[in-house]
Order: C-alpha cells, then structure tokens, then sequence
C-alpha cells in the first residue's frame, strides 16, 4: 500500500493505462506543456510525446467531439475538461453523440472515451464555476457517470473506466486532489457501477458520494459520540446506481439521509430517495432526509459560499431528525 493524494492516485492510474496500452491518449486544454490545470498529467508530454498528449484550443465542443471520433476507429481517449461547468459548452457532443451511438447503431461500433471532469464548490470561483451538475449527466442513458470519493477508488475506478468500452463522465471534485489514503500498488482495477459500505452502523444509513462521503464520515464521528451509529454507504457510480448495499443496510436501520453537493430539487437524492420508498417501503420508519446544496447560484463571497453547501452540522441535524 501507498499513501498518495487523489491527484497522485489518477496520475498512476492514467501513466499506468498508457504503458499497458498505447491506444490510450490524452486530450484536453493544457494536458500536455503544462501538465494539466490540476497538474494530474504533469511529466505525461515529456515521456509519452505530443501525439499521446494531445494539448487543444479551448473547445469544449471540438475536444470531446475529437475523442468520440478516434473511439470509433479504435483508440482510447481520455478527454480532461478543465472543469465540468465547461461540459455545457460540449452538451451535444456528450448526450447526443457519446451516449447515443451505440444504440443507434445497433452496437456496431463502441464508444470507449472517458472524459474526466473536475467538479464541485468551495473554492470561490463562483456562480459558473462551482456547480455539481451530475444528476443532469446521469439522466442520460448510453453514459456512465462516476464519481471517486477516495484515492483508492480514484485509481482503481479510472483503470476500469479507461478499459471500458463504453462512453464515461469521470467527475473528479476538485477539492479532493489533495486528500490522502492508502492505495493499493499494482494493476488494481474496481468494477464500475457498484456502490460500497464506507463505514459501518446500525442506527441510520447516509447515502452519499464524492466529496459528501468525507462530509458524512465526519459526521457519523460527531454521531458516534453521542451513541449514534450511522452506516455510509458511497454510490461511487451515479449510473449504473447500484442500489444494492443501500437496500440491504436500510432494511437493517430503517431510517436513511441521503447528501449531495448538488441542488436539492431534481436531484440524486431525490432519485435515491424514490428508489428505496419503491423497493423498501415495508422497512421505513420515519421520512427520508436530504441534505443537498442551498437551491441559489454558488455564491462567490466565502462565508456564504460555505452556507450554501452542505456541512457536518447539515448531516447531523438531518440525522438526529429521522431519528
């Protein structure tokens, strides 16, 4: 084992996928010279050269429009956004395009790019900038949308992806380059679309991802004090949804809080929420909590920044509700 920040573990994992396979490339605005916005591709343009290190125009629209078109003749692209508040800007492309065509070609052709997408608040670069749009991504079918929550699953998670046939929005919260975790070393690979157990408990079950997971951990600690043992349970895909591990733990609490750092309406708690009044009505005790991000554009002043997402407090109170 390792103990490297997220951004080392997605670093190995793409470094390690382009030794194992030279079909793999990388495309994307400032990858390559500069070693990429969040410096994840640092040192990639000097040993694997400019043709497998493909630095673009700011196009959103052209970078994942290039990748989809050298997918379909074989290749393996990985298209980095600077940031998916961009994705926007390549909205056709992503849901008409990568998703779609597949299907519409009766699955003569694959589609294997992952475009990776840093996402997520708190970092003051305001109302454009800071948005967690995953649940528009993850309403589209033919598209794969993961989210990492720690650099193990970062790591393992990519590899998988990158290997996958099929098109993949890897959301990437760009807060968490800097977290640290063990990893293990090797070719480890974790299968896609399989939620897991991030802590276990008896009293509630948090459902949650990406950034919320170290959010919600912190509050279960809080809880924990106060002889409230809350289960976690870490999506780590948006679709698939794999709604297995949260089924089996709600039918043992009973009671469930659902966090996201995204907008309350519309939202993956609110599809989670469904799915477990749907498949486990029987089980429930008291009304499902969500606790998701202020319904405003993200404020760029930090104090109200931090308002408007969901902290430790939030999950607590939410908790303590159901209970």
């Amino acid at each position: 084992m390792a103990r490297l920040t997220m951004r080392e573990a997605l670093s190995q994992a793409l470094w390690e996928e382009m030794e194992r396979d030279d079909r793999v490339f990388i495309l994307g605005e400032e990858v390559g010279v500069w070693g990429g916005t969040y410096a994840v591709t640092k040192g990639f343009y000097d040993h694997f050269g400019e043709k497998r290190v493909r630095d673009t125009p700011i196009a959103e629209t052209a970078i994942v429009s290039a990748g989809i078109g050298a997918a379909l003749v074989g290749l393996r692209p990985v298209a980095e956004l600077m940031t998916i508040n961009f994705a926007f800007a390549a909205m056709d492309a992503i849901v008409n395009q990568a998703a779609k065509l597949r299907y519409m070609f009766g699955g003569q052709f694959t589609i294997p790019i992952v475009i990776r997408a840093p996402g997520g608040g708190g970092r003051q670069l305001g109302a454009t900038h800071s948005q967690t749009p995953d649940a528009v991504f993850a309403h589209f079918p033919g598209l794969k949308v993961i989210a990492p929550a720690t650099p193990e699953d970062a790591k393992g998670l990519l590899k998988s992806a990158i290997r996958s046939d099929d098109p993949i929005l890897f959301i990437e919260n760009a807060t968490l380059y800097q977290v640290r975790g063990e990893v293990p070393e090797g070719d480890v690979t974790i299968p896609l679309g399989k939620s897991k157990v991030h802590r276990a408990g008896d009293a509630v079950t948090i459902v949650t991802y990406s950034k919320m997971v170290d959010v919600s951990a912190k509050a279960a600690e809080e809880l924990s004090k106060q002889g409230i043992e809350a289960e976690i349970i870490d999506l780590r895909s948006l679709r698939p949804l794999d709604m297995g591990p949260v089924l089996e733990s709600f039918k043992k609490t009973n009671r469930a809080v659902i966090v996201e750092e995204g907008w309350l309406s519309y939202g993956i708690g609110a599809e989670v929420a469904s799915r477990i009044y749907e498949q486990a009505f029987d089980y429930v005790d008291a009304p499902i909590k969500r606790v998701a991000q202020k319904e405003v554009p993200l404020p760029y002043n930090r104090e109200l920044e931090q308002l408007a997402i969901p902290q430790i407090d939030d999950v607590v109170r939410a908790v303590k509700e159901v209970l």
